[in-house]
């Protein structure tokens, strides 16, 4: 049975949440875009560092009260720089992220997840 140490950095459920595998040196990772970031929405992909900032490879599922949310399990020990892009034509930061680092030519801050 793989038992798991559970971190969130949510408030009012939205946000990071973290499941940090003890059998594994990985961490599953749920982020989690609450419908206010992205009002009207009909897509959000998520970018980053764990998918060479490949704009369709990651899409994250909407959820009934317009949120939109995805899991993915990353290698632990690790900072993941990453941004949610919306309608494939708007960036957003997220805004429970555990730090903010400047984006390279955008407006928008890149996010950050440390694992």
């Amino acid at each position: 049975m793989q038992k798991n140490v559970k971190k969130s950095n949510k408030c009012g459920g939205k946000g990071i949440e973290k499941r940090y595998m003890k059998s594994k040196a990985t961490c599953r990772v749920t982020f989690r875009l609450p419908k206010e970031a992205a009002p009207g929405a009909k897509t959000v992909t998520i970018v980053g560092d764990f998918n060479n900032w490949n704009i369709t490879e990651t899409p994250m599922k909407r959820l009934k009260n317009g949120d939109f949310k995805l899991t993915l399990e990353l290698p632990c020990d690790r900072e993941y720089s990453f941004r949610y892009l919306i309608d494939a034509n708007r960036w957003e930061k997220d805004w429970f992220a555990d730090k903010h680092i400047p984006g390279e030519e955008e407006e928008v801050d890149n996010s950050v997840v440390v694992v």
